[in-house]
């Protein structure tokens, strides 16, 4: 009598990765494609012989999954918890290239949370990096993170990282628009990615620099690296924004509150008012029209009135934040789509151009862009926005 034996493809393999798993069980006499190895491999989903230990199952709290159903519109409902992922992997080694306000938080955030061995800080202003660096290795005897820092003014210091973080750059002052800074930054963004790409050939690249969508494609041409390892820092920072102003609108939790901003870093932003949620509801059971447009309005301006309002500097903290969670996303700690700008090769309809779209995180950078279903309206504002870049990036 012939016994079945089960075969793993690499479909399996691309779906444990979305749910945010970091292993499949290969059943005894089970056959493993040559596809599914090489996707595990790219995705850093581990084959592991089974049959594996079971942990046992914790008992559901049935009060709670009640409580979710019935008093969605009460202050006593509770928010369900985000899917955060399982076994998070702790990078090597993370260069954050800018020790400014956004840099040093990031730096700050990354060691805390004990999300690499060593994390290194690079800045063109002597003493600036270095002083940071043992500023947060003093933090460690509160925080009790195992995480090393150091501070250099040599960019060769970042070497043979996995992850390099970009902030460096001219940040924008009061009456500046994201895209005066295109010719100031551009030259800065071209020679470090020609560093990068000597010095970390491996490694994936995020753009925090503005104009967030320019500096990307310029990263990408100055490295030279696959799409899947160049991406920017955007629609994280944007649908932070866009879901703070809808919970302030609202009078709900920030927790109650899903929603997301994809397109351009700017004017040409879509916050996705389609598939927002609050408290797993439509926004319109929560707010009316004008409510929900002035949430829109003050997401899409909310880093210049930053600007406005520090005068010297932009956004720092938030922005910090919002790298942390594409960080957190490549590592496993967070699973699901995520908004990362990208060099788009026909996804949503758009070719040749980097955009915020929603995206699944690996180690080695984007591994999947998700296509995720918007309405008309949000279709075309989307288009509208990559020939906005397209044109500003002259591709």
């Amino acid at each position: 009598m012939s016994v079945s034996r089960r075969v793993i493809g690499s479909e399996q393999v691309e779906k444990a990765s979305r749910g945010g798993r970091r292993y499949i069980e290969v059943p005894p006499g089970g056959i493993v494609t040559v596809q599914a190895r090489e996707t595990a491999e790219r995705l850093d989903v581990a084959l592991r012989d089974g049959p594996l230990d079971r942990p046992q199952t914790p008992e559901t709290d049935g009060a709670a999954a009640l409580y979710r159903v019935l008093y969605r519109r009460s202050s006593k409902w509770m928010a369900p918890k985000p899917p955060a992922g399982r076994n998070p992997l702790r990078f090597r080694r993370i260069a954050i290239i800018g020790a400014g306000g956004v840099g040093g938080n990031i730096a700050h955030l990354a060691a805390a949370r004990d999300a690499a061995g060593e994390i290194v800080i690079v800045d063109v202003v002597p003493g600036l990096a270095e002083s940071i660096a043992l500023d947060l290795n003093h933090s460690s005897g509160a925080t009790r993170s195992k995480c090393a820092v150091s501070g250099s003014a040599d960019p060769s210091a970042s070497a043979d990282a996995d992850v390099v973080v970009v902030t460096a750059g001219r940040a924008r002052s009061p009456g500046m628009s994201r895209a005066d800074l295109l010719a100031v930054n551009r030259r800065t963004i071209r020679a470090l990615g020609e560093k990068i790409r000597a010095a970390s050939p491996g490694a994936v690249v995020i753009v925090v620099s503005n104009p967030l969508d320019e500096m990307t494609a310029e990263m990408l041409w100055a490295t030279e690296f696959p799409r899947e390892r160049v991406m920017g820092m955007a629609g994280t920072l944007d649908s932070a924004r866009f879901r703070a102003e809808l919970a302030h609108a609202a009078r709900v939790g920030i927790d109650e509150v899903e929603a997301m901003v994809i397109g351009s870093h700017g004017g040409e932003m879509t916050p996705l008012v389609s598939l927002a949620r609050i408290r797993g509801m439509p926004l319109d059971r929560f707010l009316d029209g004008e409510q929900i447009s002035g949430c829109v309005e003050r997401t899409i301006s909310a880093g210049a009135k930053v600007v406005e309002l520090r005068r010297t500097a932009s956004a720092s903290i938030a922005p910090a934040h919002a790298a942390l969670e594409l960080l957190d996303h490549m590592r496993g700690a967070r699973v699901g789509p995520v908004p990362a700008t990208v060099h788009l090769r026909g996804e949503f309809g758009i070719e040749g151009v980097p955009l915020g779209v929603p995206c699944l995180l690996g180690p080695k950078g984007l591994a999947e862009v998700a296509e995720l279903t918007i309405d008309a309206s949000e279709r075309a504002k989307l288009k509208s926005a990559s020939e906005a870049v397209r044109a500003r990036i002259g591709s």
